[in-house]
């Protein structure tokens, strides 16, 4: 099931609410990214508590380990990783394209699908549009995606042709079709989108969404962005194709990306985001704040008292005394430096809260901005804000 709400429009930016069959979901939203089943470090109560309402699985991992027939037992992935609301999984065809290697031998993709080998054990593997569908359904996500080909931008060391996006563009409307087929006839009780695709070339990109949306289906996401091309290719895309989209349908910007990126996203009339870079980034000592970004590794933050950011209320930044006047949470730079210096766990985990808690809180803001009408001044406070630094 899912439900699409456009409750109220600024330009192309877009406020509206999404239902599915775990919850209920207000966008726009940023989704964190549990690969393998678990946000790294992140405890999913701590997810709810910073505003979490979707999170994303990774169908090729989960299919490689644990397997299907231990998330069967669980009647899917809400209840074998202990996460009660909405959730998205991806097809697959991204880290499929990734295994390519540097000869492109490492797999085989045809008209039926992809051949591969385990990077888990070595055994050969061949994912089609209808085994995708079939993982996603015993994955029980809320959102499952259609199975593409991620078009790349460089090919054999070169700018991908049009040529060759335009054959990768109609494999993956192929592959659409096969999804949408295979995920009826499974009775699917929840919601599959489509991936519109193109490479760089606006024309592939309005052939795509015209054809996906000829399709009807309940969401279309944008992907094949963030595969390497240079900053401005991506904001060219970004800015040509989502608000061309179907306007009462849900729409879903893939692998994307920076503050920034989210906030020009949502401009452009994008309504869901993932990305694994507050976490990745945070397991590097690189934090997100209102006011640009803290290197915490840095030496200048030794003997730092203050907190990751002023303004943020994650539980690394800011101190709670409960009523028998313990206090949890509120930890200072210099602190968090000497864990990153020792390499002590903790270090990463906080990181990780208060990355995702900023992205979370970031979309919040954006919603709240639309609600009001203030979303042009609010955006050019955040680039103000985000430009002043730390």
């Amino acid at each position: 099931m899912l439900h699409f709400e456009l409750l109220k429009t600024a330009g192309h930016a877009r406020r509206g609410r999404l239902t599915l069959n775990h919850g209920v979901v207000e966008t726009p939203v940023f989704m964190p990214v549990g690969t393998y089943g678990t946000v790294k470090g992140v405890l999913p109560r701590s997810l709810e508590e910073m505003g979490a309402t979707i999170i994303l699985g990774n169908t090729f991992h989960l299919w490689l380990r644990p397997g299907l027939d231990v998330v069967r037992r669980f009647g899917g992935l809400h209840r074998f990783e202990g996460w009660p609301r909405p959730m998205l999984t991806d097809s697959g065809g991204f880290q499929v394209w990734s295994l390519a290697g540097a000869d492109g031998k490492a797999r085989k993709i045809s008209e039926e699908g992809v051949r591969f080998a385990s990077p888990v054990n070595g055994d050969k593997l061949f994912l089609t549009p209808e085994v995708s569908m079939q993982i996603q359904t015993v994955l029980n996500s809320d959102i499952a995606m259609q199975l593409d080909e991620c078009t790349p931008y460089e090919t054999a060391g070169r700018l991908t042709s049009e040529d060759e996006a335009r054959r990768s563009m109609a494999l993956s409307l192929r592959w659409a079709a096969r999804s949408r087929d295979e995920f009826a006839r499974l009775a699917n009780p929840n919601a599959l989108f489509g991936i519109v695709q193109g490479g760089m070339y606006e024309g592939l990109r309005e052939e795509s969404l015209q054809a996906l949306a000829a399709m009807d289906l309940p969401g279309y996401a944008v992907g094949g962005v963030s595969v390497g091309e240079p900053k401005e290719e991506m904001l060219r895309i970004m800015a040509h194709t989502p608000h061309r989209l179907p306007a009462r349908k849900p729409r879903y910007l893939m692998g994307v990306g920076t503050p920034e990126d989210l906030v020009e996203g949502v401009a452009q009339g994008v309504d869901m985001f993932d990305c694994v870079m507050p976490t990745r980034n945070a397991r590097n000592g690189h934090l997100f704040t209102r006011f640009g970004d803290l290197k915490i590794r840095n030496a200048r933050h030794r003997d730092d008292e203050a907190p990751i950011d002023l303004t943020c209320s994650c539980h690394a930044c800011r101190a709670t005394t409960a009523g028998d006047g313990t206090v949890s949470g509120g930890f200072s730079r210099a602190y968090l430096h000497h864990l990153e210096r020792c390499g002590e766990m903790l270090a990463p985990m906080l990181a990780s809260i208060h990355n995702l808690h900023y992205y979370v809180n970031l979309m919040a803001e954006v919603r709240q901005a639309l609600d009001e009408d203030r979303f042009d001044a609010w955006r050019a406070q955040f680039h103000a804000d985000r430009a002043r630094g730390v």
